[in-house]
């Protein structure tokens, strides 16, 4: 289900005659109202500095702001008992070859992430191109079994299309199911055609947590690359600051004096939302499976071998129980992208993990 959820009611009203009408008479006008509602939600993991889990908080304790606007947040009661549609994303081509025998056994850690829950599990691999192998299946061995037999794929690593393939193949679940990625692959995207703009969208446009498990990619794939990934023709931010010297700028690692003027001039719901952009933009072609995870709430871990694979999965199967989620209704639900800021009241010496933004679409007239 994409997030934030865009319910559109349709009434249509109709004159009635009380009087008998003529049969040749035109029919009385129809008028149609369309009425929007946004709810986003906002998974948040509460840590102390040694990385344990903080219980018991209310929605009370938190405070977050929508592009600088303070929001009225709920807590979503017991999450962690609503089924899950689960869809694991991993790489068998470029460097992911190599790690095909880390996949082996991990299916009982499958079975502790899930938890005692009704739930969904697929297996999704990629290379240069995405693919289903496991449809949906309430059977963990089942995907256990298909990542046991995996075959090396060619060099590609196209993980931005992996990640938009598996929100569309979840998009097709029930809506009363949670939905989670486990994405398991290189460093860095190497030769999707989603581009960031639309990469963008789609992740910070849905509900899905994603956890990233990554590998380093090879310093050859990482110089390839860096240099096809400035794409000055992508449109920004709809304000247009974000030109074709912008993302020239961007692609250096600075901005040019014009588009930093252009930014601060912006009222502070745009400017909090262009900087997010910006932000975002520069993440996913530096680190695109660590960033993927971030803009989603999720988390990152990397690993080298089967064992510190198998162990970050149980770090993720005791985290996963434990997520608040909050949840809130924009007070203005402009189309594009949003930037979140969640604190806690008088708690700094807690740690916070959440998403830090969401998109909206435009409405579209019927």
């Amino acid at each position: 289900m994409r997030a934030p959820a865009t319910l559109a009611l349709v009434l249509c009203i109709t004159a009635v005659a009380l009087a008998q009408a003529n049969p040749q008479q035109n029919p009385a006008p129809t008028t149609t109202l369309t009425v929007r509602s946004n709810l986003v939600e906002v998974p948040a993991l509460v840590t102390t500095k040694h990385g344990e889990v903080v219980f018991a908080l209310s929605a009370e304790d938190f405070l977050l702001t929508d592009d600088g606007v303070q929001q009225h947040i709920s807590l979503v009661p017991d999450t962690d008992s609503r089924p899950l549609a689960l869809a694991i994303v991993v790489e068998v081509g470029g460097a992911g070859a190599g790690h095909l025998a880390d996949y082996a056994e991990l299916g009982p850690i499958f079975d502790a992430i899930i938890g005692n829950i009704d739930h969904r599990v697929a297996l999704i691999t990629f290379d240069s191109t995405p693919r289903l192998i496991q449809p949906f299946t309430p059977s963990t061995d089942d995907v256990a079994d298909q990542l046991a037999n995996l075959r090396s794929g060619d060099n590609g690593a196209a993980i931005l299309d992996a990640v938009a393939f598996a929100v569309d193949t979840l998009d097709a679940q029930p809506g009363q199911y949670r939905r989670a990625i486990l994405l398991i692959s290189e460093t860095l995207d190497q030769g999707s055609n989603t581009s960031l703009n639309e990469a963008l969208r789609l992740i910070s446009n849905t509900n899905t947590a994603i956890y990233s498990f990554a590998f380093s990619s090879t310093r050859s794939a990482v110089s390839h690359e860096a240099s096809k990934f400035s794409r000055p023709d992508e449109p920004g931010p709809a304000h247009g600051c974000f030109s074709r010297q912008g993302a020239d700028a961007e692609y250096k690692g600075h901005y040019s004096k014009q588009v930093l003027d252009c930014i601060s001039d912006l009222a502070p719901p745009l400017r909090f939302a262009t900087m997010a952009f910006l932000a975002a933009h520069s993440a996913l072609r530096n680190n695109t499976a660590e960033s993927i995870a971030r803009l989603t709430g999720g988390e990152f871990f990397r690993f080298h071998d089967a064992r510190t694979l198998q162990r970050a999965l149980i770090a993720v199967s005791h985290d996963v129980p434990n997520y608040y989620v909050l949840s809130f209704t924009p007070t203005t639900p402009t189309p594009g992208l949003h930037a979140l800021r969640l604190t806690l009241k008088d708690r700094p010496e807690l740690r916070l993990q959440y998403r830090p933004e969401y998109w909206i679409d435009p409405i579209t007239t019927p």
